[in-house]
């Protein structure tokens, strides 16, 4: 019988962890590859809570249970999880390692599955824990599973290969290069889980988690260029055999913990932020060493070649004339009063999907009207919709993926009839104030992203407003959206990336915003693509950004008085690559749209 309430689901966990002898679960949302988006299989986490959100975790004992989820989800996780079952926690002003010792008795065993954590999450955890009486223990499978009667299986879809046209690399050079580093570092191999950093190693994709396109699998290269991919029999085809070569292996998934086994004796690295405890534990359990280091594929994939460049470029055209069409047509429909967040988003996928190149969304698209517009990682659903209100502003965060590359685009928009207010021409016009810095900077190499953060803030800054999140996260090429190592954002956040330095070829956001809590939200968002800049008289190597995103921007939301001449020649310049770039892809009233908001201001 399928347990239907999120009660008799708790329940039956706290008899399952009772049958196993411990006291208590962690319950993240995660799967075995620390990927941002899990597949259906791995989420546990909806299925136990109802929480819909992609961050945020929940702590069970035999007697309580709390669900942990930031600033961004305050209200989210009010509407979607039961507060009679969950204490509802803030991090990071609330912490798990505060909440155990409070509700768990001295000498209480606290379970995790050790294919869902890193070993410096435990590791941590356990530092703050265990002197308050509290043990954490590793289990040999997951609880929930076995009490997840009609958990979805993984993904069964084929893996494919990527065309090197498109790749730029071959794989043998990417591994070649992989096994020079192994060399250098005193490795023997390095295991590679990030489904990401496989795909891009291996120059193949996949259809197994929803906007990102890789294939559940791991890697183990070594250090004589060789290398072994773990990955279901049922996604291999004739063709990913072919691509692969001789000089790659494969070998069934469920195969890998006991193949790690094998390095007995040799020298593995692991990256911290994505190879879990699990297989650490395998590694330590089989007499292998290893060691904590960056994945060597992280900043090679983030340093994009001309290729992937090229297919940037192909695909923000493609996707600029879908993005523009949607806009012309909600200048049209949305003051009448009838068009949703979901029929607007809606509308804009099946304006992408005209395109036949299309393979998905890059994300799920944020289509928020009026105060949900000043929730920056609102998500539209069934229960959260709202018409789009006549007289208001309206953001439609987005993307796609497309046969050369992956986007993301922010677009805020007033719709009619009527004006906007004078506080919210002046908001988004600081907000464009600093887009445009963002854009024109340039810069001395070595710079890292938390250093080129307060551009885009300065004017907000002079206004006494700010806004809460990173200006900037780097892009993947068909890969995913959000891919590190680089970043820009405050440097005293936190943030991982903001010390990452900045190499020509790589992809960022600029999407600066500014959010009234229950009244409007802005963001401007284009993609950028760092380049190096040649200076009269320079000394050493300096960088800049070529903007990659052409879709008109609201003139309606644009104080032109509040703008420098400079700034104004900058819109109009960018307003000319708009109209440049999108006219042979468009035509008719659509055209006409275009020519009209990129006219000069």
């Amino acid at each position: 019988m399928l347990m239907q309430t999120h009660e008799a689901r708790l329940a039956a966990l706290r008899e399952e962890l009772k049958r196993r002898g411990v006291d208590g679960f962690i319950v993240p949302i995660s799967d075995e590859h620390m990927s941002e988006y899990v597949g259906e299989y791995a989420q546990r986490l909806g299925w136990l809570t109802g929480f819909g959100g992609s961050a945020g975790f929940a702590a069970v004992t035999l007697n309580h249970a709390a669900i942990f989820v930031d600033g961004r989800y305050t209200v989210q996780v009010r509407e979607q999880v039961d507060g009679q079952l969950f204490d509802y926690k803030s991090v990071p002003a609330e912490s798990l390692a505060g909440w155990l010792p409070e509700v768990c008795e001295d000498g209480a065993r606290i379970a995790y599955d050790p294919w869902l954590h890193t070993w410096a999450w435990v590791e941590a955890l356990e530092k703050q824990v265990n002197p308050k009486g509290v043990t954490l223990v590793p289990l040999a499978s997951n609880p929930i599973d076995a009490v997840w009667a009609d958990r979805p299986e993984p993904s069964a879809a084929v893996a494919t290969v990527h065309d090197e046209t498109l790749a730029g690399r071959s794989s043998a050079d990417k591994r070649a290069a992989v096994a020079d580093w192994l060399v250098k570092e005193g490795h023997d191999a390095v295991v590679i889980p990030a489904l990401d950093s496989v795909a891009w190693l291996l120059n193949i994709r996949g259809a197994d988690v929803s906007h990102t396109p890789v294939a559940l699998s791991y890697v183990i290269a070594r250090k004589d260029g060789s290398a072994e991919l773990f990955i279901a029999p049922e996604k291999v085809t004739p063709e990913l055999t072919r691509h692969l070569g001789n000089a790659v292996t494969i070998r069934d998934r469920g195969a890998f913990e006991a193949a790690l086994s094998e390095y007995a004796g040799k020298s593995v690295a692991l990256d911290p932020d994505f190879a879990v405890v699990g297989i650490a534990q395998a590694l330590r359990a089989g007499g292998a060493k290893f060691a904590f280091k960056q994945d060597p594929t992280i900043l090679a994939k983030a340093i994009k070649n001309p290729a992937e460049q090229s297919g940037q470029r192909d695909a923000q055209a493609r996707d600029g004339a879908a993005v523009s069409r949607f806009l012309r047509w909600l200048e049209i429909e949305a003051p009448k009063g009838g068009v949703d967040e979901l029929a607007a988003a809606a509308r804009l996928q099946a304006f992408r999907e005209e395109d036949p190149g299309l393979s998905d969304l890059s994300f799920d698209t944020i289509s928020a009207a009026a105060g949900h517009a000043a929730l920056p990682h609102y998500k539209v659903d069934e229960d959260s919709n709202i018409p789009i209100p006549p007289s208001s502003i309206y953001l439609v965060d987005s993307g796609g993926q497309y046969p050369g590359g992956t986007t993301d685009i922010t677009r805020t928009v007033w719709v009619g009839p009527g004006e906007p207010s004078a506080e919210m021409r002046d908001r988004n016009t600081r907000v464009l104030k600093g887009h445009i810095q963002l854009a024109r900077a340039v810069f001395p190499q070595g710079t890292c992203g938390g250093q080129l953060d307060v551009l885009a803030r300065q004017y907000l800054w002079e206004g006494g407003v700010d806004y809460a999140h990173g200006t900037g996260h780097g892009v993947g090429s068909v890969l995913a959206v959000h891919e590190g190592p680089q970043r820009i954002a405050k440097p005293s956040g936190g943030q991982a990336g903001t010390g990452q330095e900045l190499f020509a070829g790589m992809i960022l956001s600029n999407e600066p915003g500014y959010y009234k809590p229950g009244a409007f939200g802005i963001r401007i968002e284009n993609l950028v693509l760092v380049e190096e800049r040649a200076i009269a008289g320079m000394e050493g190597k300096y960088l800049g950004f070529e903007t990659l995103t052409f879709v008109p921007l609201d003139r309606k939301l644009i104080a032109r008085e509040l703008l420098t001449a400079e700034e104004i020649a900058w819109v109009d310049a960018y307003h000319a690559q708009v109209r440049a770039l999108l006219e042979p892809r468009l035509e008719g009233e659509d055209l006409a749209w275009v020519e009209r908001e990129t006219a000069p201001l």
